[in-house]
């Protein structure tokens, strides 16, 4: 009678234990695969920050050159606004995925980007 009980526990009991083991290795697998995605997307994302901020940086250095070859008394604050942006995009932290202000700093450099295209530069005369 006791062989007998025990064959039925295991029968009844064989639901829980795959259920168990599926789950286990369907958890590993998930989070094998998150990982990879995970990566990627953080790859990608990155990749479309570092190219804008690259971008606002050869637009800065470029306009420097050019305001400082032909510098008048009006163009000051324009040379200022430059040189802030400049100066906020050197202070990025390009190496640190973990920096909790990088969206609050990317939209500054965004707005003082913005803040450089709106004013007018008028060379010569």
């Amino acid at each position: 009678m006791a062989g007998t009980q025990d064959m039925f526990d295991a029968i009844v009991m064989a639901d829980e234990r795959f259920h168990g083991e599926g789950y286990q290795e369907g958890y590993e697998e998930g989070s094998g695969l998150g990982l990879i995605e995970g990566r990627q997307h953080g790859t990608f994302h990155g990749a479309k920050i570092g190219s804008e901020i690259g971008c606002y940086q050869g637009f800065a250095f470029a306009w420097r050159c050019l305001l400082h070859s032909c510098a008048t008394e009006k163009d000051s604050k324009k040379m200022k606004v430059l040189e802030s942006l400049i100066g906020m995009i050197q202070k990025f932290p390009y190496d640190d995925p973990t920096y909790d202000k990088l969206h609050e700093d990317l939209d500054r450099i965004r707005g003082k980007f913005k803040q450089v295209c709106a004013r007018p530069v008028s060379f010569g005369s």
